[in-house]
């Protein structure tokens, strides 16, 4: 069985990629109210800040930072993800494994992290989440994808309304 390391970064910076399992499924936008309460409702129990978000239909892209001294990021996808799947009708299909287990099918089992090292690091990875709704062909431009911190970013004058105009690739390094 694979060993996951995970970061240990106390009161670090994260880049987290999280994915529902199956993928074709639009849960995260059709529930998009329950997710952000899920969110707020962990951040009540175990606080920490996002700096930057973005909600596709079958994934999430976020950046946080935690509290001094905390590197527990596991706990609170834990908490997230069980507090989402509770609020959702279970239709899904079960793996056996999963049925022995007496786990739902909404969420791929584990997650992607990236430390974020340098401001450098955080501003791609900030591009690349806000880009990401583009880069799934959900919209055509970045303002119009309505689950995105991008917004936020906007009012606080750190990006236009017209932020990465129609062709981002060339600025962000994507792929």
């Amino acid at each position: 069985m694979p060993r996951y390391v995970r970061a240990f970064v106390p009161g670090g910076t994260f880049f987290f990629t999280v994915n529902l399992l199956e993928r074709q499924r639009t849960l995260l936008t059709d529930h998009a109210g329950l997710l952000g309460d899920s969110i707020r409702q962990v951040r009540r129990e175990r606080p920490f800040h996002i700096h930057a978000i973005v909600v596709l239909p079958d994934h999430l892209h976020c950046i946080w930072e935690l509290p001094e001294g905390d590197a527990d990021f596991s706990t609170r996808w834990r908490r997230i993800k069980g507090i989402f799947s509770r609020g959702i009708e279970a239709d899904e299909r079960l793996s056996r494994r999963r049925i022995a287990k007496a786990e739902r099918g909404i969420w791929q089992r584990r997650f992607w992290e990236h430390s974020i090292r340098s401001e450098r690091d955080f501003e791609h990875h900030v591009d690349y989440l806000h880009y990401n709704p583009v880069k799934h062909g959900h919209v055509s431009r970045v303002r119009d994808w309505p689950h995105s911190s991008f917004h936020r970013y906007v009012r606080a004058g750190i990006h236009n309304e017209d932020w990465a105009g129609t062709d981002v690739s060339r600025t962000l390094d994507l792929d």
